[in-house]
């Protein structure tokens, strides 16, 4: 009897205050909203929350299903 073993593998957060557009389209659910991440942060300085997510331009309702996968780590 063969016995097959899977080690699950655990992926770090992507952080919405530092990451860059392509890091942020590579997250599922993101997909394409990368830049409009990136200007929404640039323009208000970070973000401090993940529902903050919620005010970028075509986003809204679109994130509960990429949360797992964010981090907001430390808005400078």
């Amino acid at each position: 009897m063969a016995r097959c073993a899977f080690k699950e593998i655990t992926m770090p957060a992507t952080n919405v205050n530092t990451a860059s557009a392509a890091e942020l389209d590579a997250v599922p659910g993101l997909n394409g909203h990368g830049p409009e991440i990136v200007r929404y942060r640039e323009e208000r300085g970070g973000f401090s929350d993940l529902r903050q997510l919620e005010e970028v331009p075509g986003l809204a309702g679109k994130v509960d299903g990429s949360s797992a996968a964010l981090t907001v780590g430390d808005a400078n």
